[in-house]
């Protein structure tokens, strides 16, 4: 059965009563990350430390089914079935998936900046090679200040890139570049870390139910 997303932020809400604060923040979150995958866009994540097992987590959520049953396109799978065994195990086992990179798992590409270049400059880089206008970045800082996370959202927005900030209550350099700046209702890093889950877990399932 399908849920609109209004439920599922009322969900949110009555699970979270604290961040009720961040209502409408998420909703523009929501609203930026829709035009990207409705435009045909990608979706890129980073973090540092336990941000950046969250980053790894949300692009996890998106390429596959996360609540709900995902269809591939039925072009493609009707192609597959037509094909031998190995076709149609992809056509019968394969869901539904909306583009998503974690920046954070890409340990060639995140060492060599860290080498060559300068360590801050790693989700920067990546996204100058990846991302075109039009895509989104969703930057997890619980400070709001990671210089990472601030460089990558500064050339996001020369590369016509929406900044997704999920941060503490004190938003930092961060919220204050972004987008849509979600600040949850926390200052110490481990609490900031508790509300962003469930924030972004909301994220996705209003992306799943309005994509499929």
């Amino acid at each position: 059965m399908k849920v609109s997303t209004s439920e599922i932020l009322d969900g949110l809400m009555r699970r979270h009563p604290a961040l009720e604060c961040c209502r409408e923040d998420i909703l523009q979150a929501f609203e930026l990350v829709l035009g990207t995958y409705q435009g045909g866009g990608s979706v890129f994540t980073c973090g540092n430390g336990g941000s950046a097992a969250d980053a790894d987590h949300i692009a996890g959520e998106l390429l596959k089914n996360f609540r709900r049953e995902r269809d591939i396109p039925p072009d493609l799978k009707l192609h597959l079935l037509e094909g031998d065994d190995d076709g149609m195990l992809l056509a019968e086992r394969l869901e539904g998936s909306l583009p998503a990179i974690s920046l954070c798992s890409q340990t060639a590409a995140l060492t060599a900046v860290a080498n060559d270049i300068a360590w801050e400059l790693g989700f920067a880089q990546q996204l100058l090679g990846l991302a075109r206008d039009g895509d989104s970045l969703i930057a997890l800082s619980t400070s709001g200040n990671a210089r990472d996370c601030v460089l990558a959202a500064t050339l996001a927005h020369e590369l016509g890139v929406n900044v997704v900030a999920l941060t503490g209550e004190q938003g930092g350099r961060l919220a204050a570049t972004a987008d849509a700046a979600i600040r949850v209702p926390a200052a110490e890093t481990y609490l900031v870390q508790e509300l962003h889950v469930p924030v972004y877990h909301a994220l996705c399932a209003m992306l799943e139910e309005e994509l499929f």
